[in-house]
C-alpha cells in the first residue's frame, strides 16, 4: 500500500481511502491511486485485512448439487446482490439436503470467517441446520421451507399456482389436471393447495395427483396417461421441465397444444420462451429473491431483529401461446 502511496504521490491513508470506496477523495487523486494499483498490480491481502477490521465482508452461501433452474437461479441472483453490496461470496455445495450435509457445509463456510450465512432451502431438513449456526453468525434462508427455524424468503407459490389454475378455468376449461413435483418439497405441496384451491372456489371437479419429481422424464411419464384421456384439455405443470416432458407426450400422442390441450409451467426458465409452443408460466423474480435475501442478511448484520414470518415475494403469469380458449368445454358457471 505504501508502493503505491508512493507511485500516486498520496499518503497510504489517502490508499485506503479510496481501496474502500470512501468519500471526500477527489476524483483525480482517486484515478492516481487506481492508475498506481494497476500498475503494481497490487492486491490487498484479505486474511490480513480480516485480522485489523474483524470483518471479512465475505457472506457465505450454501447450495446444492442441482440442474433444477430455480435453485442455479437463486444462487446467481444470490452472488449478484452481495457483489453489489460490496461482499464477496463463499459458496459450499452439497450434494444432498440432508441435515448432516448441511452442517458439514455450514461449519465449512463458518471456518473461512464469514459474517453471516445464505442457503438455498427446499427442504425443512436445511432450515433446521441452518439452526445450529453459531452464535454470532446470521443466517438466512430462501426457498420453500417456512417452519421458523429461520428467517426466510419464499416465493408465493400457493399465489403462482392459483395464477396458473385461474388463467386457465378464464380459458374455458372445466377443470385443471396438474403434474406436481416431488411431495416432501414445500414448493410443490404449495403448488398443489393453490391449485387444489383455485378449484373449489371454481366449483370445478379436482382431478387426483401423483408426486413425481422436478425432471422433464416425470412430466413425460405422466403426460402420457393424461394425453390417452380426451378429456384433459388444461394441464398445470409443477415447474418448466415438468410442463416440457408434458408438451412432448402430448405432441406424441397426436394432441396439439394449444389446441386440444392447453399446458402452463412454473418458474418462467430461459428457455421456456423457446419451447414448441412458447410455455405460458409462472415467473419467480429470482433477482429480487437475491436482493432481498442479501438485504435482510446485511440487516440482521447491523443488528436489526429477523422478521417473525416468512417474506413472500410475488409471482406474476407470464401468457404465452401454450394456452389457449376452448368452446369445447365451457366452464361451469
Amino acid at each position: 500500500m505504501r508502493d503505491v502511496a508512493r507511485l500516486a504521490g498520496v499518503s497510504h491513508q489517502t490508499v485506503s481511502r479510496v481501496l474502500n470506496d470512501l468519500p471526500n477523495v477527489s476524483d483525480g487523486t482517486r484515478s492516481r491511486v487506481l492508475d498506481a494499483v494497476r500498475i503494481l498490480n497490487y492486491r490487498r491481502n484479505l486474511a490480513a485485512r480480516t485480522l485489523v477490521t474483524s470483518r471479512s465482508r465475505t457472506i457465505g452461501l450454501i447450495g446444492f448439487e442441482t440442474t433444477l433452474a430455480g435453485p442455479a437461479s437463486m444462487i446467481y441472483g444470490i452472488e449478484k446482490a452481495a457483489r453489489e453490496a460490496g461482499y464477496y461470496v463463499s459458496i459450499a455445495t452439497v450434494r444432498s439436503l440432508d441435515r448432516h450435509a448441511v452442517l458439514d457445509a455450514l461449519e465449512q463456510l463458518c471456518a473461512q470467517a464469514v459474517e453471516g450465512i445464505i442457503a438455498i432451502a427446499p427442504k425443512n431438513s436445511v432450515a433446521d441446520a441452518l439452526a445450529q449456526a453459531p452464535p454470532g453468525t446470521p443466517t438466512v434462508g430462501v426457498g420453500g421451507a417456512d417452519d421458523g427455524a429461520v428467517p426466510m424468503l419464499r416465493v408465493d407459490n400457493v399465489r403462482g399456482a392459483c395464477l396458473a389454475t385461474s388463467h386457465l378455468l378464464d380459458l374455458g376449461h372445466r377443470t385443471v389436471h396438474h403434474v406436481p413435483g416431488p411431495a416432501d418439497w414445500p414448493e410443490g405441496r404449495d403448488r398443489i393447495d393453490g391449485w387444489r384451491q383455485t378449484l373449489h372456489a371454481a366449483g370445478a371437479p379436482v382431478p387426483p395427483v401423483t408426486a413425481g419429481d422436478w425432471s422433464a422424464r416425470s412430466g413425460y411419464l405422466r403426460g402420457q396417461l393424461l394425453a390417452a384421456d380426451p378429456g384433459v384439455t388444461a394441464v398445470f405443470c409443477g415447474n418448466d421441465h415438468i410442463a416440457l416432458g408434458v408438451l412432448r407426450a402430448f405432441h406424441e400422442a397426436g394432441r396439439s397444444v394449444p389446441d386440444d390441450a392447453s399446458i402452463v409451467g412454473f418458474d418462467d426458465m430461459p428457455e421456456s420462451g423457446y419451447f414448441l409452443p412458447p410455455l405460458t408460466t409462472v415467473h419467480q423474480d429470482f433477482a429480487e429473491l437475491g436482493r432481498r435475501s442479501v438485504d435482510l442478511l446485511v440487516a440482521r448484520l447491523a443488528g436489526t431483529p429477523a422478521p417473525t414470518a416468512p417474506v413472500h415475494l410475488a409471482p406474476s403469469l407470464v401468457v404465452r401461446a401454450s394456452a389457449a380458449r376452448t368452446q369445447d368445454h365451457p366452464r361451469p358457471s
